[in-house]
């Protein structure tokens, strides 16, 4: 394990000194203060950090490894679900073993939440719970990294180039495959980055990644594949909480206008992913990928395959669909011959609608296709049969 010390997540000996360094950082302080007590910060910001700052350290006399510190944030976390989301529904996952470790590759399109919630549930059903790949683009601050190695995470260096990032890539394979191997499951993202425009799909490269850490002269692609477990895992959101922003951004690369990314724009999309209101939200287990494939294209065709299948259409994305028929009918045949389980209610048009309104005009066909787009996926899927 040494040759993992700079990118692994923190061991049970290392919790205490960790957790007791976290009270001492005034952002968190501050941001824990602001959503925790609103009106109290707004009225005293000095006494509200205070009581979180006691609170913290009282919380933090009970945390002595990380199961302890994932109890306290899977309560969190199920508060958070109640406040923000409607039902939350799950299918696959008595298909899983316990006992039996696995590579979750799922469709990405909420930094936290998707592995937050594949972790969550896991913990409610008795399995334990995953260890999550991190892009260090999102670390930029020492407490933040310290609060996801805390919660099982391991580090994924994308700002690294040249030789220096196929080492990192090699390095990041070998501790996948060697964690599968220990008995302890791995989520990752599909691809890099969350599918902004709603279009799921499995970038080969991360296929090829999973091979660099063996030793390919005796180990074929797809012995790997199918030595590491991988479940495919499809998430619907009714509501993307994020999507204004990324309908913005996708407009203004569209139309060649300069993107500069605000500083605090991933804790941004971090914090309204977690606090907003979301919908209905469905997660899916798929089945253990088997694979006699050497192609990696190939190979990412087949998780693909059961993400876009095993995805929940919801309301919003018929509604975005019928939209975008409305203006372009070669997209694929009319709503209503297409067969399907949400029954669209005059209320959800009106919703839909409304948030619609909300944002910059131009930027409005971009969040209808956002939306619409899970359902172009799936008609897609049927004609490649």
């Amino acid at each position: 394990m040494n040759n993992f010390e700079d990118i692994r997540p923190y061991h049970d000996d290392e919790v205490k000194n960790v957790v007791n360094k976290l009270h001492k950082e005034d952002e968190l302080i501050v941001g824990v203060a602001k959503y925790s007590y609103p009106k109290l910060f707004n009225i005293s910001p000095i006494i509200t950090k205070a009581l979180i700052r006691f609170f913290f350290k009282k919380k933090s006399k009970s945390i002595n490894k990380v199961s302890d510190f994932q109890k306290i944030i899977g309560l969190e976390f199920s508060k958070i679900l109640k406040k923000t989301c409607g039902k939350v529904t799950i299918s696959g996952l008595e298909k899983l073993d316990k006992n039996q470790s696995y590579l979750f590759i799922g469709n990405h399109r909420d930094i936290v939440m998707d592995p937050a919630l594949v972790s969550y549930l896991l913990y409610k059903a008795n399995h334990n719970t995953v260890e999550i790949a991190i892009g260090d683009n999102l670390l930029n601050k020492e407490y933040i990294s310290d609060l996801m190695r805390l919660n099982k995470s391991f580090i994924v260096k994308r700002s690294l180039s040249g030789r220096e990032k196929l080492l990192s890539l090699k390095k990041l394979s070998s501790y996948i495959n060697y964690k599968i191997k220990s008995g302890d499951s791995i989520w990752i993202a599909q691809k890099e980055g969350r599918a902004k425009d709603g279009i799921d799909y499995t970038d080969p490269a991360i296929i090829k990644m999973l091979q660099l850490g063996v030793d390919s002269k005796k180990i074929k692609l797809n012995e790997t594949i199918n030595s590491l477990n991988i479940i495919p895992v499809s998430i619907s959101y009714e509501l993307d909480p994020c999507d204004s922003m990324k309908a913005e951004e996708i407009y203004m690369k569209n139309n060649n206008i300069t993107f500069i990314k605000d500083k605090n724009a991933d804790q941004k999309s971090i914090s309204r992913g977690l606090l907003n209101f979301k919908g209905n939200i469905h997660v899916s287990f798929g089945d253990k990928i088997k694979t006699f494939k050497e192609d990696p294209k190939e190979i990412a065709k087949e998780i693909d395959k059961q993400i876009i299948n095993n995805y929940l259409l919801q309301a919003p994305n018929y509604i975005a669909y019928e939209k975008l028929h409305n203006r372009d009918s070669s997209i694929g045949p009319k709503l209503h011959d297409i067969e399907f389980e949400v029954k669209i209610k005059q209320k959800d048009r009106e919703s839909f609608n409304k948030r619609i309104s909300l944002i910059q005009e131009d930027h409005r066909p971009i969040l209808i296709k956002m939306y619409a787009n899970p359902v172009i996926n799936k008609l897609n899927q049927v004609n490649v049969k």
